[in-house]
């Protein structure tokens, strides 16, 4: 039990937008519709890459399992938004904050490294095509999907651990959505030098490094594509690109704004606002960016509803 002016804290107060009192019933309706938007279309493309055997390719394979990751990370943080509009205080349990850390920053890691890894199918199946199937193979595609995973749940773990045995003080008001390393860190009545470095390896690891290699990818692409005499060729393959592209800097640049800009008194709101890209928008956006310009994704649709 901690003594003097620290306080082993039964839970915390998540305030998000509780100070806007007239909006609650609007964000609860736009959370809720939000919420539900995000599983239908997730959801469907996970059950169109599963029933139809012509999807059952690397890239597909990959975008099934991003559209899984996307419905899991959004069911952290959007329920408790919804209920919170609706709620008086908008509390959460000491270890009802934890889980919700610990899962957010495990499925966002791992959400990271599965976009590098389509990143890394796009490359092979451009720059090499006669080696494609050798390369990037079913096994191959599991072993980064199951690597994604693996490698951060360990790593979350300890970071998850280092901010939740820290004391914290009088205050539980967390000024976000949900729990989030930074703003728990405010709240902390010691020095938090060492959480913050630990923080910043983990950007580095799970966002900066998989963005590196991303581009270091689409460098490599463009430079083979422009080669290329055929004018329309070269336009076909960008455009397969472009939906990829879309979500990786939805997702990529607004996370690595809110953890690595220079924080400030008044960078409260600015931090909640890009939260909401790359836990709601980015999720939300991802089934139409993926299926309203993937003739593929639409014609497997077609085939599923006229079965019906």
């Amino acid at each position: 039990m901690v003594t003097g002016n620290h306080t082993a804290t039964p839970g915390f107060i998540l305030l998000g937008y509780s100070n806007l009192t007239n909006l609650q019933g609007l964000l609860f309706v736009v959370f809720l519709v939000i919420y539900i938007v995000i599983l239908l279309g997730n959801g469907v493309i996970v059950l169109v890459t599963v029933l139809d055997s012509a999807l059952h390719t690397p890239v597909y394979f990959f975008l099934r399992n991003l559209s899984f990751v996307e419905i899991c990370y959004t069911s952290v943080t959007l329920p408790k938004m919804v209920a919170n509009c609706l709620a008086e205080d908008g509390s959460i349990s000491f270890i009802g904050c934890a889980a919700q850390m610990y899962f957010l920053l495990l499925l966002g890691g791992t959400e990271c490294f599965l976009l590098a890894a389509m990143a890394y199918d796009r490359y092979i199946a451009i720059c090499n095509p006669l080696h494609y199937t050798l390369i990037v193979n079913r096994e191959v595609c599991a072993r980064m999907v199951a690597g994604s995973w693996l490698v951060n749940i360990p790593v979350h773990f300890g970071q998850t651990y280092l901010v939740f045995s820290l004391p914290f003080c009088e205050s539980r008001e967390i000024n976000h959505f949900f729990c989030d390393i930074p703003p728990l860190l405010e709240l902390s009545c010691v020095d938090t030098y060492r959480n913050k470095i630990a923080l910043f390896m983990a950007v580095l690891l799970f966002i900066v490094i998989p963005f590196i290699l991303i581009v270091i990818s689409y460098i490599k692409i463009a430079s083979t594509v422009l080669k290329r005499p055929s004018s329309e060729g070269r336009h076909k393959i960008f455009s397969t690109c472009s939906s990829h592209l879309t979500v990786v800097i939805l997702f990529y640049c607004s996370g690595m704004i809110a953890y690595l800009r220079p924080k400030s008194r008044n960078s409260e709101d600015t931090e909640k606002l890009l939260s909401l890209f790359y836990t709601i928008v980015t999720p939300l956006f991802n089934p139409f960016i993926y299926s309203l310009r993937n003739k593929e994704v639409k014609a497997s649709l077609r085939k599923l509803v006229g079965k019906k």
